[in-house]
């Protein structure tokens, strides 16, 4: 890395925090009470998630809080807090991304993605990974003819046609339980990937209690699991990745920046996590290359494959 960039990337900091607030209509001291948890680190007390919104602005997310998305006031954004696609940034993105398919077949892929089953979450969540990497295969007519096109979801080649967002905190209601979860990354408006936080109001709490909020989560809102890619849980700024079949142990931290060990520079391990994993770049290519489905007698296990290894086998098919 470019050693004038850690200050560059401090300032644009700044300045996102900044607008941020203002956009929020927040003062500085109500926004702290707002989106931040005291917590004891060499970093001495520390605004944590709102460094986290930061960090996404900074590397060209778009940041919205619940209540920008709330189904009663901006119906279009989100049909009810049950819904966990968000169908119009979906579709729009779709649009960008296969610009010769109709607009019919694309809302029809839409209702087939959204449609529920009965199937596993785990069984659920490998289906729709595969859809993700290898697309989707359609038909539909045109001159009085059937065509059978691939409908993709994501574009890696072209990275602006792609939505990025970040909600928080994000409302998710299934059956009878309701749950705000910290932090829902949606790209074209699946939600791919979830930070979890520990209790913001107690200090003791570590990040074997993350995971445990995650395992209620996954119990009780299993939906919004069906199309995650990864999962981050955190303790101030410890932050572990792992998958929707990870076990405890199996959340491990990523020390890598764009191929560059940053586990020892000062950077909190959550800076880290958001710029090594979801700069845009990055985030697609570990989507579409780096997860694995592993199956075992009647288990299937979900891996992510580690950063060292990404970055050997990304250097190895760049030469």
């Amino acid at each position: 890395m470019n050693p004038a960039q850690p200050r560059i990337v401090t300032l644009k900091a700044s300045s996102q925090d900044r607008k941020l607030r203002q956009r929020l209509h927040l003062a500085p001291t109500i926004a702290a009470r707002l989106f931040t948890f005291p917590v004891r680190n060499s970093l001495g007390w520390y605004t944590l998630q709102q460094h986290c919104l930061t960090w996404f602005e900074v590397i060209g997310y778009t940041v919205l809080l619940q209540s920008d998305i709330d189904c009663v006031r901006h119906p279009a954004q989100r049909y009810s807090n049950s819904e966990v696609i968000l169908r119009d940034r979906l579709l729009k993105a779709l649009q960008r991304i296969n610009p010769t398919i109709p607009l019919s077949a694309i809302a029809d892929t839409i209702s087939q993605l959204t449609a529920k089953n009965n199937c596993l979450l785990v069984e659920n969540n490998r289906r729709y990974h595969k859809l993700l990497t290898d697309g989707i295969e359609i038909s539909y007519p045109k001159d009085g003819q059937i065509v059978n096109d691939q409908l993709w979801l994501l574009d890696p080649l072209n990275l602006h046609n792609n939505d990025w967002l970040v909600i928080h905190p994000c409302t998710i209601v299934e059956g009878n339980y309701t749950h705000n979860l910290d932090v829902v990354v949606f790209i074209n408006g699946i939600p791919l990937a979830v930070i979890v936080w520990t209790d913001p109001n107690n200090q003791k709490t570590s990040l074997k209690q993350a995971y445990q909020r995650l395992q209620v989560y996954k119990q009780q809102i299993p939906t919004l699991f069906t199309y995650n890619a990864f999962v981050v849980i955190a303790c101030g700024s410890q932050a572990r990745v792992g998958t929707v079949t990870s076990d405890w142990q199996e959340f491990l931290p990523w020390h890598s920046i764009d191929g560059e060990d940053f586990s020892a520079t000062g950077e909190t391990e959550l800076e880290i996590v958001i710029q090594g994993i979801f700069d845009k770049r990055r985030c697609l290519e570990l989507v579409k290359h780096f997860i694995v489905f592993e199956e075992k007698q009647a288990d299937i296990n979900k891996k992510l494959l580690r950063h060292h290894f990404c970055t050997r086998l990304n250097r190895f098919c760049c030469d």
